[in-house]
C-alpha cells in the first residue's frame, strides 16, 4: 500500500507537462492599456489621411477600449467610418473633435462675474 512506485490519485490523472501550456494554444491578448504617445504630428497630415483606432488614440490620448465604447453611440462627436471590417478616423474628424474638446475644457467664469468687472450685489 505505501510503496514507492505507487502514485497518488493526482498524481496518476494528471496530465505530464501540466505546468505549462503550449504557446499555441493561449489566446492572443489585446493591449487595453493607453497607447504611448503618436510619433507623428497630426496638423502635418492632409485631412482625407485616415488613422487607425489605435493611432487616433495615441493622438487624443485616449484607450483604444474608450474609443470602442464611443464607436456604440451613433451621436458621439468623434466620427469614424468601417472600411474592410475596421473603424477608421478622419483627420479632419479628430481635429475637430480636438478642438471641441478645447472648447468645452476652457473655465467658464463665476456666476457672480459681471462684464465691467464689478462683482454682482446681493
Amino acid at each position: 500500500m505505501g510503496g514507492k512506485n505507487e502514485k497518488t490519485r493526482i498524481e496518476a490523472f494528471a496530465s505530464p507537462g501540466r505546468g505549462k501550456m503550449p504557446r499555441a494554444t493561449k489566446r492572443p491578448r489585446k493591449k487595453r492599456g493607453m497607447p504611448p504617445p503618436a510619433t507623428f504630428d497630426i496638423d502635418t497630415l492632409p485631412g482625407s489621411s485616415n488613422l487607425t483606432a489605435l493611432e487616433a488614440a495615441a493622438v487624443i490620448r485616449r484607450t483604444p477600449g474608450a474609443l470602442e465604447q464611443w464607436r456604440r453611440d451613433r451621436n458621439h462627436p468623434l466620427k469614424w467610418r468601417h472600411v474592410d471590417g475596421r473603424p477608421l478616423y478622419r483627420v479632419d474628424a479628430v481635429r475637430d473633435y480636438l478642438a471641441r474638446c478645447d472648447k468645452a475644457t476652457k473655465t467658464p467664469p463665476p456666476h457672480n462675474a459681471r462684464e465691467d468687472d464689478r462683482a454682482a450685489q446681493p
